[in-house]
């Protein structure tokens, strides 16, 4: 390592241990939770950004004055000294501090934290106050971070995606504490000859929380001392007033759009005024990817959807962006016509999937994706066929490089005998696919084609009404073309789907039996349990009314897709039992029921019930998907002979249940 990094290498580990010594001090001798801790020194940090600013000598506390406050006397001249400059620190920087603000530390806290920075030179931009202030982060914000944080693999990933250039104009509009602007800005100071003052005019940031942008500024200002368009209100509001705020217009000016809305913490918006803005703001009518904004308002639209036409607008035309959204977005059919809003205004460039754990470690376990877009580049087929050969990148993270956890440790590469890898610096290499998407993404963008373990790729002019992966995967898209070849027929076609609820609910005080998904063996096709209830005690999830011969399978829960999918032949034991919604009865076969239950078991069926299902939380197949399902139908002899096997076994379960029914012990 050369001198001058060691040099660099020992301040930051300096600073990092003076910023963590203030804040611990604060949160131990002031009666202050960690973010309560936390606020103060930002205040602290801006008095000593703004005292350099203004070249005063007042941020100081002598000797003398250290030494009596330690002793428990008071030193008026130091406490007015920083009162005053905090006073000024307010109007400096007024969209993030309020006029009434206070400082709330004690005398001794806040003359502790004066004499550990009053010897550092904020206004040098060589050393690493920046990276010691990420690290310092990195330990302090974990526990109330939340809806700001976004796991920095994921930033980075997102950020080398779009390949930002110099001079491009780069937003996020959910910027939390700053975490893709910094990555941005890296990224540009480590491809490319430019300067730190270069960049830093065309990075922009958002947040309604004005303490997580006083951290966002601060991470930047330690970085590069200079000033910063980060402001703090609301990115869904007006898009003039926030063009005020940056002294500048920033609808349809931006190149790069990087964002992690909040999902599923605010609510819905229900302000019919700020609705009105949005054409998501509507509802949408429509079927088959034909879908049109109506002129009626939505009651509440959640703020994830807002932001995606946000984001959109703040666009300029061919301007790339990359936001991470719940698989929901990707996949619901209730959200169609979002998907279809989406490929009216840009043309989808890559889905890349993540894995569940992702948002563990920072508060959720939300299943998410990242979108990546480009505004204004039409999805659809042209009558000049201009995108007929375009792809679109699909990918698959599995190793993030930390663990799943509430801890998020790192997860590092090893050999065969446990040893830790480690690169040429010597440093250990994390365990994680980032890298090889990346690097597939990298060999697609040259040949327009890509099929690997993590990615691949697929013709933009056959995106229909879907953009999540597993829908599309290659294994799933060869066997659809597969049992297509095999003129395999659709479910639908071979069987009634039974949707009607039963009669016997309108009764109220009739006793009915009750069959759920976890009264069936899973592996012997059989209903092995019902229960009795009133119907007024039923769960609202009761629906329909079995007859002997129908065939009962599972369209909700974890484990439809799975060899552990529930399906069952109703006998004449359960005739007029009440199913959950959880089912779906066939009932009518146009073939031998009991090759349809062989193949409902199968791994044809299965997989395209997984392709299919939707929903995170719990995952469900639609009617219209499970009735396009295909069934292959193999010759008559073959399909018989099936059947046979599988009426044997039913007759061989019925024999041993009669006797084991006979056997009686006398005493």
């Amino acid at each position: 390592m050369q001198q001058s990094n060691i040099f660099e290498a020992q301040k930051e580990t300096s600073l990092l241990k003076k910023f963590s010594e203030i804040h611990n001090s604060i949160y131990a001798n002031d009666g202050l939770s960690a973010q309560q801790a936390l606020d103060e020194m930002l205040k602290i940090l801006f008095i000593k950004v703004l005292a350099e600013k203004e070249n005063t000598q007042d941020f100081f506390v002598s000797s003398e004055e250290f030494a009596d406050i330690k002793a428990g006397k008071q030193s008026k001249t130091f406490a007015t000294r920083i009162e005053n400059l905090f006073q000024k620190t307010i109007e400096s920087f007024a969209d993030i501090f309020e006029p009434t603000e206070k400082i709330k530390l004690t005398l001794a806290s806040l003359a502790f934290a004066v004499n550990k920075l009053q010897n550092i030179d904020f206004s040098d931009t060589t050393d690493a106050k920046g990276l010691a202030f990420q690290k310092f982060l990195a330990s302090t914000e974990k526990a109330d971070r939340g809806q700001f944080f976004t796991p920095e693999p994921v930033i980075n990933f997102c950020v080398e995606f779009l390949q930002p250039k110099p001079h491009e104009k780069i937003i996020d509009p959910t910027c939390g504490s700053g975490g893709f602007l910094f990555s941005a800005y890296q990224y540009l100071l480590d491809n490319f000859q430019v300067s730190k003052q270069e960049i830093i005019p065309y990075l922009f940031g958002i947040d309604i929380n004005k303490t997580i942008v006083k951290i966002a500024k601060m991470k930047l200002l330690l970085e590069c001392n200079t000033n910063l368009n980060i402001v703090a209100q609301n990115s869904l509001e007006d898009l003039d007033e926030l063009a005020l705020s940056f002294e500048q217009s920033i609808e349809n000016q931006m190149d790069i759009v990087l964002a992690n809305p909040p999902f599923g913490t605010m609510g819905k918006i229900t302000n019919e005024k700020l609705l009105r803005k949005y054409e998501l703001g509507y509802k949408w009518q429509g079927e088959n990817a034909h879908y049109f904004k109506t002129k009626t308002l939505h009651t509440g639209q959640t703020p994830e959807i807002l932001f995606i036409e946000r984001c959109l607008q703040l666009l300029k035309e061919g301007g790339r962006m990359a936001i991470v959204l719940p698989n929901g977005m990707f996949e619901n059919p209730s959200l169609e016509y979002l998907r279809i809003f989406i490929k009216q205004k840009a043309r989808v460039l890559a889905v890349v999937n993540l894995p569940q754990e992702t948002f563990i470690p920072f508060g959720t376990g939300v299943k998410t994706s990242i979108l990546f877009l480009q505004k204004n580049v039409v999805c659809e087929d042209t009558n000049n066929g201009s995108n007929t050969n375009k792809k679109i990148f699909f990918g698959r993270v599995t190793k993030l490089g930390y663990q799943g956890n509430k801890n998020g440790n790192p997860i590092y590469q090893k050999d065969e005998f446990g040893n830790l890898l480690k690169d040429k610096n010597k440093e250990p290499i994390l365990e994680e696919d980032f890298s090889k998407i990346i690097q597939d993404y990298k060999n697609f963008q040259e040949i327009n084609e890509i099929e690997t373990e993590n990615s691949f790729s697929f013709p933009l002019s056959e995106l229909n009404g879907r953009f999540d992966f597993d829908y599309y995967a290659p294994e799933n898209r060869k066997l659809l073309n597969k049992l297509k070849s095999l003129q395999a027929v659709k479910l639908s076609d071979l069987c009634e789907i039974v949707r009607a609820k039963s009669k016997k609910l309108s009764q109220a005080n009739e006793i009915v039996d009750y069959i759920e998904l976890s009264d069936i063996n899973t592996h012997s096709y059989e209903i092995i349990n019902s229960t009795s209830y009133a119907v007024h005690e039923l769960p609202s999830r009761a629906s329909y009314e079995v007859r002997e011969n129908d065939i009962l399978t599972a369209v909700a829960g974890n484990s439809i897709g799975t060899t552990k999918h529930a399906t069952a032949l109703a006998t004449k034991d359960y005739e007029g039992n009440i199913c959950t919604n959880g089912f779906r009865i066939l009932r009518n076969c146009k073939i031998d029921l009991y090759y349809l239950l062989y193949y409902l078991r199968t791994e044809m069926f299965l997989k395209q019930v997984f392709m299919y299902r939707t929903g995170a939380a719990i995952p469900n197949i639609s009617d219209y998907d499970l009735g396009r399902i295909l069934v292959y139908l193999p010759e008559e002899k073959t399909l018989q002979e099936i059947s046979e096997k599988v009426r044997y076994s039913f007759e061989l379960r019925r024999q041993a249940k009669e006797a084991i029914e006979k056997i009686t012990i006398e005493f």
